[in-house]
Parts: structure tokens; sequence; C-alpha cells
């Protein structure tokens, strides 16, 4: 018969405890923040497209402050720079230690400004639609799953509608009359109407998927026994949706939020390549690039810079959506363990 010692029996440990719960340690409760942190660290991907996508959020919130240090506004010309051509003077479209990024020909403003601007525009507009969407989308799709008979029905049915009708198409028929309905032919449109218009586009045809997702979340969620026990103790309905329900649904809302923000990105860009998005004078990196095409041959720097710079911003938002899906699955290994 083997004795146990008397300071294992205390601490049922045989072993120095391992401050990662690793080997020779325990294996410490974490909360699911604490978990999903922990894979995120392990993630190199994560990582990485994690801190591309803070600076640039960091720079998008602080375009005034860079543009107070750069000394040059959005709206700044230089056209004494430009040739009589209007192609700016020197290499890569008049690239200096003045203009980090040149100028743009024909108007003679400055493109990192434009850019900088341009990535606040995007991000404020991607970041307000993913939550208007994302807000509809769970409100309509808990609703949906747990009251079930007609509610279900209607909302579903209407649904099916939103995902019916075709968004670019609705894009272009609403855009212009909804501007009419509040200002004149001739009366210049403000951009901040024009950023609500486009944040009241994708949210009307945005939520579908979201309210979906969240439906069958919590089909599987009404008939599990602390939803029973809730309803036995006579809680409320809005008790159990928004007391029992949603906090067993964060994972999958937080993985649409993260996924639906480049999303919107590109489909800002998109509105304005087609001239339907943010118009003048609010700079805009579809309006820019569709403009750069023009000079393509002439002046080819002046379509790579907007182009590698939401190539970046959208390549950093959907690599760190990725990890947050991931790290969210606990039965996914991190891809640094592939």
């Amino acid at each position: 018969m083997s004795v146990v010692p008397l300071d294992v029996q205390r601490t049922g440990q045989t072993d120095p405890p391992a401050a990662d719960g690793g080997p020779g340690g325990p294996i410490a409760a974490r909360t699911l923040g604490q978990a999903v942190w922990l894979r995120l660290r392990r993630d190199r991907t994560a990582l990485v497209s994690g801190v591309v996508s803070a600076l640039l959020i960091v720079v998008a919130l602080a375009a005034p402050l860079i543009e107070a240090a750069y000394g040059i506004s959005p709206q700044d010309s230089f056209k004494d720079d430009l040739d009589r051509y209007g192609m700016p003077y020197g290499v890569a479209g008049g690239v200096t230690t003045q203009h980090w990024f040149g100028i743009e020909p024909g108007l003679g403003r400055d493109v990192f400004i434009q850019m900088v601007y341009g990535m606040r525009t995007s991000l404020g507009i991607a970041f307000a639609a993913a939550l208007v969407t994302t807000t509809l989308g769970v409100l309509t799709g808990i609703v949906s799953g747990y009251l079930g008979g007609w509610v279900d029905a209607v909302i579903n049915w209407i649904t099916d509608v939103a995902l019916a009708l075709p968004f670019l198409i609705f894009t272009l028929a609403l855009i212009r009359p909804l501007e009419l309905a509040f200002y004149g032919p001739r009366e210049a449109v403000p951009g901040w109407f024009r950023v609500i218009v486009l944040i009241g586009l994708f949210a009307a045809f945005g939520w579908t998927a979201t309210a979906r997702l969240v439906r069958g979340q919590v089909l599987s969620l009404r008939e599990r026994e602390f939803v029973e026990a809730a309803r036995a103790t006579g809680a409320r309905t809005a008790r159990i949706l928004f007391k029992e329900l949603l906090p067993n649904l964060w994972a999958p809302i937080i993985v649409v939020f993260s996924l639906s923000i480049p999303a919107y990105i590109t489909s800002e860009a998109a509105l304005s390549f087609l001239g339907i998005g943010m118009l003048e004078p609010t700079p805009d990196f579809g309006r820019t690039i569709f403009r750069s095409l023009n000079y393509l041959q002439t002046d080819p720097a002046y379509v790579c810079f907007p182009g590698i710079t939401i190539f970046v911003l959208v390549l950093a938002f959907n690599l760190f959506g990725d990890a947050v899906r991931d790290a969210l699955d606990p039965r996914s290994a991190p891809r640094s363990a592939r």
C-alpha cells in the first residue's frame, strides 16, 4: 500500500504547477474570452492581421491629427506641380518628401492624405453598417427562432424576399430618388446624407444572413435544460431571449460581425467605383481607383497607391475575421499548428 505525501493530499498535485496549464501542472478553467485570446495569440496570422487592422483603424481615427502633422488637407490643390497636360512632375506621380504618395493628375491633390481620409470613410461606413445589420439580424433571428409559429413564418417570408432582391439594381434605383426627396435637383447633396443612405441600404439587404444563422442556433437552444428551467420559474419572454439565449450566441455573432466589415468595405468601394457611392469632395477609395484608370499608362503610381491600400485593408480584416472564427471554434486547430 503506497503512502501519499501530506502535501499532495492537500494540493492534489504531484508536480509543480505550470503557468500555462501544460504538462506537470493543472489545467486551469478558462472563460470563453480567455480561451479565444489564447488561441489568437498562438496564431501568427491572427497576430499579424490583428496588428495591421488595429494600425489602420488608428490611422483612420487619427486622420485630423495626421492632416495637422502632414500640413496638407484633402482639398488642397498643388496645380503648380503639374505640367501643361495636368501630369505631376517627377517620378512615381510626383512622389517627394512633401507628397509621400504623389499628387493626383489634373486635380493636383495630395494622394497620401486622400488615402488617409478615404480609409476613414470606408471604415466608418463598414463598421456602422456591420453594427446595424448584425443588430437587426440578431433581433429578428432570436425572435423568429424562439417564438416560432406565425411569427417565424412572417420573418422567414420577409427574409426570403430580401434575399431575392438584387442589391445592386435596387441601389441604383433608390439612391437618386432618396436624394431628390430631401434635396432639389440642383442642390448639392452633403456627404453625411450619402453616408446615411449607404448604411441604410446595406442594413436593408445585409441583415438576412445573420438572422438565418441566429435563428438556426436558437432552434437548437430553445429546448435545452436552462431554457426549460427559466420557463418553469416563470421568466418572461424578454428575459429568456436576452438573458438566457443571447449570451450563448456571442460566438457566431462575433464571427458574422468581424467578417462583414471587409465585405462592406469592398461593397462601398464598388458602389463609389460605379458612381453611386460617395461623391466629391469626400475622399473615397472606389472613386479614386475609377479616376486613376484613365492614367493607367501615363501615371501607374496613381493606380497602385489606392489599389494597394484598399487591398491591404480588406486582406487584413478578412484574415483577422477568419482567425476569430477559428479561435471561437474549439474543433479547429490554429493555422500556425497546421
